[in-house]
């Protein structure tokens, strides 16, 4: 009883075993890394970028500096899905999504609806629903074959990091394809969707410019579709509504010549919307501490507060200011309406879609707290 319980046991398992001869070995498949996804001349074109694990992993055996080598893989159809499908038809190996990081989409795509794509993306059981989503006006080859600096592959670069946000210099934040879903859908519609740029000015390799990942703006949306893009520059104003930015450097202005150098972290915004005879406008509340990393005059810490203030409230009044000439609402005020005051936001609606005027935000308050001034010791008042 006891060897046909072995047996039976041995069978079973080899049973079990032949099963699974159907699968590929791991290193007989292909990993996607990132999607690109673009429409032209009626047809969906799908890209995909295909990396060699064996070739970034941290180990002893890769050495600093040698080039990465990346696949660029194209297909085409009438539907997204089925320009996603054309590209195994001749990848040669079996294309696995299951790690697909980030989904870079044109402007064509932009325009012509986001829920398209990621319906389709979302079909392939293997790739996650907090993948990074970013849109841009290069071409997605020339995006998709980008190095990180010392040659190290693109799964180091922004794109998949992320890492701007701990930036100094940062003003848009990546986000996340659930996050912009559901943006979509909200009320007031307040999604946005980080713009993928190439920098060639920063950095060179000895004498040759080398190109650098950089988030230059943001798009914004209205009905699933595109309505327009602001630079960072023009967005400035929204890091002070940013709570994931670690780092802010403001230059500070006294009696018209740069006073101090202030670093704000995780900065503050409250929006308060105030209806009365039957207009609404809007109280934003800000709180910003900081510290004083750079001081060019002698002023007191009241005042340096008080310019502060001053920098960061010009700072959204600009953004709100350039914002409002293209219909964009960057700091949400229409959804923060609609979360406050329901009824309110749909009879502003209903007589214009946008409903936001030069004079909607009623008052900017800023709140200053210095943490530490170094080692300048300054006047008290």
């Amino acid at each position: 009883m006891y060897i046909f319980r072995a047996i039976s046991v041995l069978l079973c398992s080899i049973m079990l075993l032949s099963g699974c001869t159907s699968m590929p070995e791991i290193q007989n498949m292909a990993y996607a890394t990132a999607i690109g996804v673009d429409f032209k001349d009626g047809k969906w074109i799908a890209y995909t970028q295909i990396l060699n694990f064996s070739n970034i992993s941290h180990s002893e055996q890769v050495s600093l500096g040698k080039a990465v080598p990346v696949w660029v893989g194209k297909g085409e159809g009438k539907t997204m899905a089925l320009a996603l499908t054309d590209i195994s038809r001749t990848s040669q190996l079996q294309v696995f999504w299951g790690h697909v990081k980030a989904v870079v989409m044109t402007e064509a795509v932009l325009k012509k609806g986001v829920t398209d794509v990621y319906s389709a993306i979302n079909r392939y059981r293997e790739v996650r629903y907090n993948i990074l989503i970013y849109g841009t006006k290069r071409s997605l080859p020339e995006i998709f074959i980008q190095k990180s600096i010392l040659n190290l592959s693109p799964l180091e670069t922004i794109m998949f990091t992320a890492t701007q946000m701990h930036s100094v210099v940062s003003v848009v934040l990546p986000v996340t394809v659930n996050r912009v879903i559901a943006d979509l859908n909200e009320p007031g519609e307040p999604a946005m969707i980080p713009s993928l740029d190439l920098d060639s000015k920063d950095w060179s390799e000895d004498e040759q410019a080398k190109p650098m990942f950089s988030l230059s703006g943001g798009y914004f949306f209205k009905k699933n579709r595109m309505i327009g893009w602001m630079s960072a520059r023009d967005l400035q104003g929204i890091r002070w509504a940013e709570e994931g930015l670690k780092r802010i450097p403001l230059q500070v202005t006294a009696h018209g010549s740069p006073a101090a150098v202030i670093e704000i972290s995780s900065p503050r915004m409250k929006i308060r919307p105030v209806t009365e005879k039957g207009e609404t406008r809007y109280n934003l509340v800000v709180e910003a501490k900081g510290i004083v990393i750079e001081l060019m005059q002698d002023v007191t810490i009241n005042h340096l507060k008080e310019c502060t203030a001053d920098a960061i409230r010009k700072e959204i009044t600009n953004t709100y200011s350039k914002a409002l000439k293209v219909q964009i609402d960057p700091f949400h005020l229409r959804q923060s309406l609609y979360q406050s005051s329901p009824a309110e936001f749909r009879r502003l609606s209903s007589i214009d879609d946008f409903f936001l005027k030069n004079d909607s935000i009623k008052n900017i308050q800023v709140n200053v707290n210095l943490m530490n001034t170094g080692k300048y010791k300054g006047t008290k008042n």
